[in-house]
């Protein structure tokens, strides 16, 4: 008797547990401190667009050993000091990975506190972290863009530059940047005619702009990131310069572009990196070329126009993933910082990564491309091949 209740208890058992769904599995969550408010929320929120892009197409591929990812995103609010606060309250749960911020200010700011992990990948091209460390970050370098800018100009015959830098951590990248870039021995026809500065606070650059329009350049190179480049974009139209004006791909965003347009500079240039050729004849790499295809038919199928913060924000969401699936979901910080130091010919759409040549970014001068703003296309135009040289037309 006894036995038959046991054996029908198991059957009724076994039925249940038949009919009842698998448990899904656990979310891999991974954070993400960036500016989704203040001034520097252009790029902060088209980051946190491409990341959820990012998450439907790697959990629509298996996710993390069978794990959806789930970015959680913390809001800096454009705040170096809120960056910190978030980042010391993530760092206290010992996670693996995070990424973030989008500037500079913020992403130096958090980087100590990541000295025993996490991995943090950084998604400001201004940050140079040092070999061996715990920071990756994104991009071409800021300094390399310069050195593209620079070079493009000098080749199209603008030989007499101006510049005007913000005051913050931004300005200060971006003053070594171009004072690199003028010192290289091929840049020495070039000379800098006039070198002002602004407080990325102030409402006018006014003042700052007379002595640029006094110094008779034949172009403009305009090095600040987020809401400050409206006061001088504003102050070069209103001093009526129509002269090209060179900028950084951190005010490569369609929202800036819409907010701006009724006074951005009619030449406008912006130094990125690989993107903007979207596997156009340029793309040799054919892992360059379907990584590019794979990026716009995601952005196709999400109908969003990527930007620059989508490049950003894709490469080091996608090397995040590709460490974690080969690693395993329980990898330690120290495990996932080593297989991305040692990576190299892995293609995303900025171009062929390699660590060991560029430790901690990846991407070196020669993926770094100069483009030009064209409204009636909506779109940044390449002009310049890689490192500078501009196409021939």
């Amino acid at each position: 008797m006894h036995l038959r209740l046991l054996a029908a208890g198991l059957a009724a058992a076994a039925l249940v547990a038949f009919g009842m769904p698998a448990r899904a599995a656990a979310p891999y969550d991974i954070n993400v401190v960036m500016p989704l408010s203040g001034g520097a929320a252009f790029l902060g929120k088209s980051e946190q667009r491409t990341l959820e892009i990012v998450a439907d197409e790697v959990n629509a591929g298996g996710g993390i050993g069978g794990r959806p990812i789930h970015f959680v995103f913390h809001d800096d609010q454009s705040s170096p000091q809120t960056a910190v606060q978030l980042a010391s309250q993530i760092v206290a749960t010992h996670p693996s990975v995070l990424i973030g911020s989008s500037i500079v200010a913020m992403c130096k700011a958090m980087e100590p506190l990541m000295a025993s992990g996490p991995v943090q990948y950084c998604l400001s091209p201004g940050v140079y972290p040092k070999a061996g460390s715990m920071m990756f970050t994104s991009s071409v370098s800021t300094h390399d863009m310069a050195r593209a800018m620079v070079r493009y100009f000098r080749m199209r015959g603008w030989t007499r530059i101006a510049a005007i830098t913000s005051t913050d951590a931004t300005g200060q990248d971006a003053d070594r940047g171009i004072d690199e870039a003028m010192g290289r021995p091929e840049n020495k026809s070039v000379h800098m005619v006039a070198h002002v500065h602004f407080n990325p606070t102030d409402v006018s650059v006014t003042a700052q702009m007379a002595r640029i329009k006094a110094a008779n350049p034949q172009a403009l190179i305009a090095w600040t990131t987020g809401a400050p480049v409206a006061t001088v974009f504003k102050g070069i139209t209103q001093a009526g310069l129509d002269i090209p004006v060179g900028t950084t791909d951190g005010n490569m965003t369609h929202a800036q572009m819409t907010r701006y347009a009724s006074f951005l500079p009619k030449q406008l240039y912006i130094a990125s990196d690989e993107w903007p050729y979207m596997a156009g004849p340029e793309v040799t790499d054919p892992g360059v070329r379907k990584a590019q295809q794979a990026f716009a038919a995601a952005f196709a199928k999400a109908k969003v126009a990527p930007d620059v913060a989508s490049a950003l924000g894709w490469d080091p969401a996608q090397l995040l993933v590709a460490a974690l699936r080969k690693l395993g979901p329980d990898a330690k910080p120290q495990a996932v910082r080593a297989w991305l130091a040692g990576l190299k010919g892995w293609a995303g759409v900025d171009g062929v990564y390699d660590f060991p040549a560029h430790p901690q970014r990846g991407l070196g001068p020669d993926n770094g491309v100069v483009t030009r703003w064209e409204p009636a296309k909506n779109a940044w135009v390449p002009v310049s091949q890689p490192a500078g040289a501009p196409l021939a037309h």
